[in-house]
């Protein structure tokens, strides 16, 4: 059986069914975060209440990344990744029709569950399928379908809500999300390259165990919790920052300022190169820097300085991400999967507990207590960088790596 080639019918089908893939993924997940503050006024909840319409989506989705790959060993890449998509998108529309908060939070956690299809089997279908030459240029697009559909879902109900109302803005956004996700089950090749095999639970749990007896490198790995936990964080709740005197910002204003997401595709690349002159640890702690200048820079009332908190902020978030993630694939000697598997746990975990946190922090103590709960998250992240840095192997890693392995790695740099 042949790999699908680049330049033909079928690759360029396949190609833009994962770039829908990635879109709806990420825009369903992160569609609420504009609109926090709506929620706030319209159901009578705290800051803190409304933010687990993002926690309790990526809390799911943090435990069901763990066993979702497993389960499409079992029933077939496609068949898993199909059903997260529809399910997805079927959700996210639900979402729109929520009579009151709790059937909002109950339609995110299911949301949740459905959603870890496809960003924990996507690279594997790619690896499997593709030819090797292509599978640079496909991940690619699957990438920039990731990036696009977290900053779009963001401005797409942060402006469609200004302009009508959030039910409106979940709807619009969940309409397209099952056109795509329709397009994706007819444009998606069948799997002719997997064999369907049962996963061995106590295999899978020696791996992790194997993993987690390092504590180099779960010192790595707990880098996801504090860098994206402090993002969630800001991002979470400096939406009421800016609709609040003496800023008083439109919701469509809010939801254009998400562009600076964009910041971040320079500053994987560009901190990516850094890290290869002056070592992993010096530029992760020169993001963390970053980001606690950014974030004091957000007290000041000022709009321009305030937005440039978040640029420097966001730019010192994903230079720190994308090299935290490669330093988990150089400090794991073996089960690298299983080691990426547990920072992207960490990761979205962080999303999670950070998220509903920092809640606490701004109803209690207004902006400046979320600026303050960031910046104890990052100070946790020095001396993990700083313990990771002792006995650093200097030997080269003899296995030669599976492409899933290195693809996966790649995934992890994706400014969702």
């Amino acid at each position: 059986m042949t790999y699908i080639q680049s330049g033909t019918k079928t690759y360029y089908s396949a190609a833009i069914a994962l770039f829908f893939a990635g879109f709806v993924t990420f825009a369903t997940i992160y569609a609420t975060q504009p609109l926090l503050p709506i929620f706030s006024d319209e159901f009578g909840v705290t800051a803190q209440s409304a933010s687990l319409t993002i926690s309790v989506t990526t809390g799911m989705l943090a435990i069901l990344l763990l066993v979702a790959a497993p389960l499409s060993d079992r029933f077939g890449r496609k068949n898993v990744m199909v059903l997260s998509m529809i399910l997805t998108a079927v959700m996210g529309l639900l979402t729109a029709f929520s009579p009151n908060f709790g059937t909002l939070l109950s339609i995110r956690t299911f949301l949740g569950i459905a959603v870890a299809g496809v960003p924990a089997i996507a690279m594997t279908y790619v690896v499997e399928e593709f030819d090797q030459n292509s599978l640079g240029k496909v991940m690619g697009l699957y990438i920039a379908g990731s990036s696009i559909g977290g900053m779009s879902g963001r401005l797409i109900t942060g402006v469609l809500t200004d302009i009508w109302n959030w039910q409106v803005a979940l709807s619009v956004l969940g309409g397209l999300s099952i056109v795509m996700s329709v397009l994706f089950v007819f444009m998606l090749p069948n799997s002719k390259h997997y064999t369907p095999k049962k996963s061995s639970i106590n295999q899978a749990l020696r791996r992790y165990g194997s993993v987690l007896k390092q504590p180099q490198l779960m010192a790595v790995i707990s880098l996801g919790l504090s860098l994206w936990g402090s993002f969630i964080v800001l991002f979470n709740y400096f939406a009421y920052l800016l609709m609040e005197p003496p800023f008083s910002l439109s919701q469509a204003v809010i939801g254009f300022i998400y562009v600076v997401y964009l910041a971040g595709t320079f500053s994987s690349v560009y901190m990516g190169k850094k890290a290869d002159r002056h070592g992993k640890p010096a530029v992760i702690l020169l993001g963390i820097g970053l980001m606690t200048v950014g974030a004091l820079l957000t007290l000041v009332p000022l709009l321009l300085i305030t937005i440039l908190g978040v640029v420097v902020f966001t730019f010192g978030f994903f230079g720190a991400h994308s090299t935290a993630s490669a330093w988990v694939s150089q400090r794991a000697k073996e089960y690298r999967s299983q080691a990426s598997s547990l920072y992207l746990f960490a990761y979205y975990a962080g999303s999670s507990i950070a998220g509903a946190i920092g809640g606490f922090f701004y109803t209690s103590f207004a902006w400046l207590g979320v600026v303050v709960f960031m910046l104890g998250l990052l100070a946790l992240a020095v001396p993990a960088i700083q313990f990771a840095k002792k006995r650093t192997s200097r030997r080269a890693i003899a296995v030669v790596l599976s492409n899933q392995e290195t693809l996966s790695d790649i995934l992890h740099n994706v400014p969702y």
